[in-house]
Parts: C-alpha cells; sequence; structure tokens
C-alpha cells in the first residue's frame, strides 16, 4: 500500500495546484501540515504556469493498495 501527500494551493490566475509528496510520515498532525504549507507560500517557493501559490486550500493524504495480477518481469 502506497501513500501520498497532496498539498493543494490556489495561484494568482484562480488556478488550484497540488503538490504530491510520496510517503509521508505516519505521524504527521494538521499543524504539521498547515505550518508548512504557510512556509511554501511565505518563502514562496514554489510557483505555476498561472503564477506564485497565494494560498492554501487544504491537504489530504491519498492511500492507494495495488495488487498484481500478473507480476512483471
Amino acid at each position: 500500500m502506497t501513500s501520498n501527500l497532496e498539498l493543494s494551493f490556489q495561484n494568482t490566475a484562480g488556478k488550484t495546484v497540488r503538490i504530491t509528496l510520496q510517503e509521508p510520515k505516519q505521524d504527521l498532525t494538521p499543524e504539521n501540515v498547515q505550518n508548512a504549507m504557510n512556509l511554501i507560500l511565505s518563502k514562496n517557493i514554489f510557483s505555476s504556469t498561472g503564477g506564485d501559490l497565494v494560498k492554501a486550500l487544504g491537504a489530504r493524504i491519498v492511500v492507494r493498495d495495488v495488487i498484481e495480477v500478473i507480476p512483471s518481469a
């Protein structure tokens, strides 16, 4: 089973931008994630085709379970 942390932001064009992090720590708290998102915004670390990220919209952990029917060689 794999998991990803998806961080959603709004850019200056009003579009939603998602940043996906693979295999986040199991003990993340909402406060940890909010602090990281605030840091990303305050340091202007990322930009997008629609401009800078200007607002944190939310975050979620997506868990995916893959079952191979025929294993790859």
